[in-house]
């Protein structure tokens, strides 16, 4: 293989399984850490974690994309996807999930010895997710809670306890991408009609699951807030949930003016935003609070 083919497969690899799409996980499992361990920060967990979210979610997105390969196929938006276009091979993204699946399991065995216990648990609906529109409308939030999965491990790795404010910050990422990937599905209302997939679009159709997402939107701001109150974080934090409501109404705003065209990396990438606003103000919080 030439210099440039591989650097090319790497390419089509990195495309393949979203990389850019960490930023959606990795602020809220730091955010995690930070806030179970009372605002301590231990390198070599933070370092664990990382490897740990980033090798989760390239397995999770790599079988998505290899489970779901005979429907992208007909679906024209898809035609530019590393696997549909023929750049990645099925073979590929096997050797790169079983290789992903090594890593994941080596950084756990680095962290509390309750986290390989949990790992079933954990990968359970990154798993199941790319079945659930197949059977369910309330797939989105399945992927909401397979997300959700990165806050609960850097909770768990600092303390090896499950707790109540562990509890409301998953349930409010899961939240935030459920309700994002609502929007999201809402597009391909037509085209899930006619391959027999579920989403809330094509229970509700389109109109009125935007309006779902919205409702679950504010219902996952409201989870922040109380966070916040419920471990007196400080009021940076706060001005970060605030980022954060600014970025989802700009989100739903768009879409409501232009329609799905609306829909580009940009502004996939521009949901990236909330993770993390709502992490750095996390942090510029317990910063000020250990300094006064």
């Amino acid at each position: 293989m030439t210099n440039g083919g591989f650097w090319a497969k790497i390419d089509a690899h990195l495309n393949n399984i979203a990389f850019y799409q960490t930023v959606f996980s990795l602020p809220f499992a730091y955010m995690a850490a930070l806030l179970a361990d009372n605002g301590k920060m231990d390198l070599w967990i933070w370092v664990w974690v990382t490897v740990t979210i980033i090798a989760a979610r390239s397995a999770a997105l790599a079988l998505d994309n290899l489970i779901d390969l005979k429907y992208d196929k007909d679906q024209p938006r898809f035609k530019g996807r590393p696997m549909v276009a023929g750049s990645v091979g099925k073979k590929d993204v096997l050797v790169l999930i079983a290789i992903c699946f090594a890593v994941l399991i080596f950084a756990v065995l680095q962290l509390n010895p309750i986290c390989i216990k949990l790992l079933p648990v954990a990968a359970l609906p990154f798993i199941i997710y790319p079945y659930m529109k197949r059977v369910t409308c309330f797939c989105h939030y399945v992927c909401g809670v397979a997300v959700a999965m990165a806050p609960a491990g850097g909770w768990v790795a600092v303390t090896g306890q499950i707790s109540w404010p562990m509890i409301v910050l998953c349930l409010a990422v899961a939240l935030w991408i459920g309700g994002f990937d609502v929007v999201y599905g809402a597009q391909d209302e037509e085209f899930d009609k006619a391959h027999g997939l579920h989403s809330m679009a094509t229970a509700l159709g389109a109109e009125k699951a935007l309006v779902l997402a919205k409702i679950t939107h504010v219902v996952c701001l409201a989870l922040f807030i109380y966070l916040g109150v419920l471990l007196h974080i400080g009021l940076l934090y706060f001005a970060g949930v605030a980022l954060a409501a600014g970025t989802l109404w700009y989100q739903h705003r768009i879409i409501a003016l232009q329609g799905f065209g609306a829909f580009t990396r940009e502004y996939y990438m521009r949901n990236g935003i909330v993770s993390v606003a709502i992490f750095v103000c996390t942090l510029l919080s317990v910063v000020m609070a250990q300094l006064a």
